[in-house]
């Protein structure tokens, strides 16, 4: 009895120093808020207040010391998430992570975004603005890297802190480039499915592209065994960083907000992680002010407001991505055909450090159309050497500029300038300002093909018949400014026709566009508050018409009677998905074995890559209404052709089997938060155990679904849960009748150090629909209660 006594004791002792070792750990590794900190390179003191949400008001007298201030607290609370994102686009994931991220680094490695980033550097003006003060954004990173704590997850994984150079900026630049291209998962989809399946299948896919489209109307004043498919789907969603996806905005004009002023709206839609993707600030000097959202080392932001403007984005979708069939010479592997001859590949050399393993190295091989991916994606079947055509490696790259001016301009017409430099990716930007103007641009360097040539499949890159003929001047691109209809909008949906005919893209379906449409057109009086609860809401305007159509070809005579009660619940659903939903369960998982039905005998292992793509979002309500059709044949089956109505009514009897397995026999209980969740995962925490807990944020039950307008993107697989992983990256709503008071949201919290309290401050908040002020009065700002100064080291 004494000996468990005495064990006893012993243990509470240990737990109790563990306890205080912990929580003397966590204030030794918290972020500085508050006090004194002398930095090299600053030529005044800065002062820096810190919110209650942890957004750092940087008050400077010139912008070279404001951006070394920038760099240095973006690095105490990002430091980790800046480590990770470097590394993609130059292949250095397997140096603390190990083997199993090595196909990763061979492919991003391959692509060509380091030479094109040596390449733009060997080319920067050094003594422009964009490039000193990029120079002292990085100058303070450093500085945290030398004179800071290091962040728990480097001990943990055992990386060493390496300095940061202006290659990193620009490699992050092509990788957030790369993550907006969709073309790498779709055409060599409809490339094999026209070469297995023939022209009657892919063109039943394709064809869809002019119907059910709610276009973002111009205005402009007087003045099958798709390895590459597979592969980079996979890539892009395993990676332990935010890929982005698509976005919401709008911005409404004087003529239709209550208090005669602009209000602006913006949500763009990236992969949910921990930390979240934006870093807030707001800097200001005697000459220059911006409230910003940046990427982790990018040093101006890509959203950003102050009392004269406001500015954000969402994707273009448009199509800046090809690939090429090369040819090679039967008589010499190291060269390939071109119109004028042969030539010779050029040959690149790479290695990756891989954790605990020997390095590995390999050859990129790169025609005049870019690199080939044979090589760079594991066991790819096509034996043709494919090349992959990105305008942003192609083209010159002026991203620095562009950002730098996006942040700086003095006018609406300075804006422009900016945006125009756009090549890749495309972007729809949008703008607001004081003075009453709203602008949409649909940014990216379009070009033309020969006509009738598809670039949703593969080109022919020895015929020199399949090459870009022009690239198109910027003011060609839609675009609207000060619409007679009053507000300019966009959600990744198709841009108005370009020299007469509508520009290639992978645009999402309508939905959202048209759901933004029906709520802005209801009135003429908009308010801040108005916008606030637009931006959460969870209707979707297409679910229910595509519900009745699936409906319409039902037998009921051959249903039971508890079948009968679940196609009147989804009758009676009116698209709203929140959590006592039923429809939107039942709708789900009714899509799902209807699109299974219909595509899974013929795509195979594909199957599951085309469901989840823009492409069936597209063809869905048509491919419905289709009273025949080259899909509605079950190849498995000795049937010659299944009819609709017939895989329409096995689809509702498989889904409501496995509903009610599921969930129980009582239709009533089917709720949507029984199957939706969303956590935002650390890359760390993905490892699971205690450190999911200790370092994701979640999981939540939430409210939306995919393609409305609070949406909350899931894939849809046999499993029957469906698990966010993307969605809003911050709300944000700027309203110039009262700039002061504006609103934004993240999804977790500011800071990536698990041991600050703005790590996951704002979570509740987000899921609830709640926003909090986005500062800009000095006297509100000046009450905070944490306050750093920054001098400079003597």
């Amino acid at each position: 009895m004494k000996f468990l006594k005495k064990a006893l004791k012993i243990t509470i002792v240990l737990l109790v120093l563990i306890l205080v070792g912990g929580w003397l750990y966590s204030k030794t590794y918290h972020p500085k808020y508050d006090g004194e900190i002398e930095l090299k390179n600053l030529s005044e003191k800065v002062t820096v207040y810190f919110d209650e949400v942890g957004v750092p008001h940087i008050n400077a007298q010139n912008q070279q010391d404001a951006y070394t201030a920038l760099g240095y607290l973006h690095a105490q609370d990002r430091l980790w998430q800046m480590e990770l994102i470097r590394r993609i686009a130059s292949g250095r994931l397997s140096e603390i992570f190990g083997k199993d991220l090595l196909d990763k680094d061979i492919f991003f490695a391959g692509l060509g975004i380091e030479e094109a980033a040596e390449k733009t550097i060997d080319n920067l003006d050094k003594s422009s603005e964009p490039y000193i003060l990029t120079q002292a954004y990085l100058e303070g990173i450093n500085q945290f890297i030398e004179d800071g704590k290091t962040p728990l997850e480097f001990t943990l994984v055992g990386v060493k802190k390496e300095k940061y150079t202006i290659k990193d900026v620009y490699n992050v630049f092509g990788y957030m480039a790369f993550s907006f291209a969709v073309a790498h998962k779709t055409d060599p989809l409809l490339t094999e499915i026209k070469g297995k399946l023939g022209e009657s299948y892919l063109n039943e896919l394709i064809g869809s592209n002019s119907e059910n489209l709610t276009i973002i109307k111009s205005s402009i004043p007087d003045k099958i065994n798709a390895t590459i498919s597979k592969k980079v789907a996979a890539i892009m969603d395993d990676l332990p960083v935010s890929s982005f996806i698509g976005s919401n905005s709008w911005v409404i004009a004087p003529e239709k907000t209550k208090n005669g002023k602009v209000i602006f709206a913006n949500d763009p839609h990236i992969g949910f992680s921990q930390p979240s993707v934006w870093y807030q600030n707001h800097i200001k000097t005697p000459n220059f002010e911006i409230y910003g959202f940046n990427i982790a080392l990018m040093p101006f932001p890509l959203l950003g407001h102050n009392s004269e403007y406001a500015y954000g984005l969402t994707m273009l979708a448009n199509d800046d991505l090809n690939f090429y069939v090369e040819e090679n010479n039967p008589d010499n592997s190291a060269q390939y055909k071109t119109s004028e001859g042969y030539k010779n590949y050029k040959i690149i050399d790479k290695t990756i450090r891989v954790k605990n393993e020997k390095d590995t190295s390999f050859q990129v091989k790169v025609t005049k159309h870019g690199p080939i991916m044979n090589g760079l994606i594991s066991h790819l079947e096509d034996e043709r050497p494919i090349a992959m055509n990105w305008i942003y490696t192609q083209l010159n790259n002026e991203q620095l500029d562009i950002i730098y001016g996006m942040s700086h301009a003095k006018s609406l017409d300075d804006f422009q300038q900016a945006v125009a430099k756009i090549n890749a990716p495309g972007l729809n930007v949008m703008y607001g300002d004081a003075k009453d103007n709203i602008a949409w641009f649909a940014s990216a360097k379009l070009y033309q093909l020969r006509d009738g040539l598809s670039t949703k499949t593969y080109l022919n890159g020895a015929s020199g018949k399949d090459e870009v003929i022009e690239y198109l001047p910027f003011s060609e691109n839609p675009k609207a400014i000060n619409p007679p209809w009053h507000y300019v909008y966009s959600a990744n949906n198709q841009p108005d026709y370009v020299r007469g005919k509508l520009y290639p893209g992978y645009y999402q379906p309508q939905d959202r566009a048209k759901r933004i449409v029906e709520l802005l057109e209801q009135k003429d009086d908009f308010t801040r508050e108005d916008v606030a609860k637009m931006m959460f809401d969870v209707k979707s305007s297409t679910v229910t018409e595509i519900a009745n159509d699936l409906l319409k070809s039902l037998d009921n005579s051959k249903l039971t009677i508890s079948e009968k009660k679940a196609v009147e619940t989804l009758k009676n659903w009116d698209g709203t998905y929140l959590k006592n939903s039923v429809g939107a369960t039942i709708y789900n998982r009714f899509l799902y074995e209807f699109l299974k039905a219909t595509y899974k005998d013929e795509l195979g292992n594909n199957f599951e890559l085309f469901i989840n793509s823009q492409l069936q979002d597209e063809v869905l309500p048509i491919q419905i209404l289709r009273k025949q059709s080259v899909w509605w044949d079950d190849i498995t089956t000795t049937k010659k052709v299944e009819v609709r109505a017939e895989i329409i009514l096995n689809s509702f009897k498989e889904t409501f089997a496995f509903l009610e397995n599921q969930l129980g026999e009582n239709v009533d209980d089917w709720h949507w938060s029984r199957v939706l969740s969303v956590e935002h995962e650390h890359a760390i925490g993905k490892a699971g155990g205690l450190l999911r807990k200790f370092f994701n944020v979640g999981p939540f039950e939430t409210i939306g679904g995919n393609e409305v307008i609070n949406n909350q993107i899931f894939k849809l697989d046999s499993t029957g849960y469906y698990k966010v992983t993307a969605g809003p990256s911050t709300r944000r709503i700027v309203d110039f009748s009262d700039v002061e008071n504006s609103l934004a949201i993240l999804p977790t919290g500011q800071s990536g150090n698990i041991f600050s309290e703005h790590y996951k401050d704002q979570a509740q908040k987000f899921l609830n629909g709640e926003f909090v002020k986005m500062k800009l009065n000095r006297t509100q700002i000046e009450r905070s209660k944490n306050v750093l100064i920054l001098m400079p080291k003597k």
